[in-house]
């Protein structure tokens, strides 16, 4: 058996950019996908595909994924970034694909047999401000939910949502409407994401105080920092969330401060999840060996696909460990049926972060997994059990702009990681 051609297909159901991995064979309509979904970098993954990957991988025997995954690792000596990493899952995933289906076996079943049978899911509610955010929440609960991540105006609320949603007295006013004004002069030489730090930090607790006086402690609740902190002010929000028992407090710190979860830990019980930047195992290794997380939140197809995750899970079970794969729109249907492969195999999973597939995405993507009850349910096909219908996902073209939401800034135009 032998590759005869790999190759990246792009497309855009519900206006998020997926990069998908066909990797096809000489036996007469077996094939794989993979998700190398790199939604800033599309383009980039995609040429590391078609130009690189493809020359590489052609004749070779499809089976041997474990040795055509570090060749693909070491072959252009430079390795562990987002793009390359990327380009190699789509392989990866698709060999695990093939292999199920030369196996008439779904790939969870390849990797040891359901532990499960279905994954707990967990759902996003936004809004403008508390009230608004409950609504949600408990829309989403009413639905069958059992976890539920709570924000307010977006990752580090926005600072136009949080002025709006802050009822400001009178006589402060001038001054209120002065500040906007300076903002919008520092905006101007300095364009990006703005958001307010201080008044951010300051506003979760009392939206979890709120939230939790309205529907009680029977669901899961989660929030997302997504290191807009300086270190000792995650700190402080960690413990300050403490008595609302969260599910898990998601990236409170970038993973160049791995030295300040030590802090978190030793200040506070709350649970910490940790990893979607992660795209090197020297990132996650000291986290988890140092039990500092609760939950490892890696994007499988920037660490390189199934191979190395499944391996990451292991160790992880090894301390206590559990898994929450990300699984955001810029995760590829492909990408969300491998995440639950892994969910259904692996003992250690937590939970999973999953979005809402829309009827276009069910149209491009046949056999993408159910979300019924509060929970993500396989169909039980062999390999990973998705399809790609490539006539209707060319019906949606991507669209490359710059991304704004990476230019987070401080209010003084201060660049800030995302």
């Amino acid at each position: 058996m032998k590759i005869t051609r790999v190759r990246s297909i792009l497309t855009a159901p519900d206006g998020i950019t997926l990069v998908i991995v066909k990797v096809e064979t000489d036996q007469d309509g077996l094939y794989g996908l993979g998700c190398a979904t790199f939604t800033q970098r599309p383009t980039l993954v995609a040429k590391a595909v078609d130009d690189y990957l493809d020359p590489l991988l052609q004749g070779r025997d499809p089976r041997n994924s474990e040795d055509l995954w570090q060749m693909m690792m070491v072959n252009s000596y430079w390795r562990n970034g987002p793009v390359l990493n990327n380009a190699i899952s789509g392989v990866d995933m698709a060999l695990w694909d093939i292999k199920g289906k030369l196996a008439n076996m779904p790939v969870y079943d390849l990797l040891g047999g359901k532990c499960r049978e279905a994954a707990m899911v967990y759902r996003h509610a936004d809004g403008r401000e508390p009230q608004e955010v409950l609504e949600n929440v408990i829309a989403y609960q009413e639905e069958g939910y059992l976890a539920v991540r709570c924000q307010m105006g977006g990752y580090g609320g926005r600072v136009k949502d949080i002025t709006q949603a802050t009822a400001v007295p009178s006589d402060q006013a001038p001054q209120a409407t002065h500040r906007m004004e300076v903002m919008d002069r520092i905006a101007s030489n300095f364009p990006g994401a703005y958001y307010n730090a201080d008044v951010y930090a300051r506003s979760i607790p009392p939206l979890f105080d709120y939230i939790r006086s309205k529907i009680g402690f029977d669901l899961f609740l989660l929030h997302d920092i997504h290191e807009r902190l300086a270190p000792i002010d995650a700190v402080r929000l960690a413990k300050q969330l403490e008595p609302y028992r969260l599910f898990f407090l998601e990236d409170p710190l970038p993973p160049t401060q791995i030295e300040w979860f030590r802090r978190i830990r030793e200040q506070c019980a709350t649970p910490i999840a940790m990893g979607e930047l992660h795209t090197h195992p020297l990132e996650w290794r000291p986290l988890v060996a140092e039990q500092l997380i609760d939950f490892v939140r890696a994007h499988i197809s920037a660490l390189g696909g199934l191979t190395p995750a499944r391996k990451m899970a292991s160790v992880c079970e090894a301390f206590g460990v559990r898994t929450a794969w990300h699984g955001p729109g810029d995760t590829s249907p492909v990408g969300h049926a491998a995440n639950l492969a892994l969910d259904l195999a692996c003992h250690n999973f937590g939970v999973q972060e999953v979005i809402y597939f829309s009827e276009r995405i069910y149209e491009v993507f046949p056999g993408t997994p159910e979300l019924r009850g509060g929970y993500l349910w396989s169909n039980g096909k062999p390999g990973l059990g998705i399809d790609i219908d490539e006539t209707k996902a060319a019906q949606y073209p991507i669209t490359i702009k710059p991304i704004e939401w990476t230019q987070s800034r401080w209010p003084d135009g201060t660049l800030w990681t995302p």
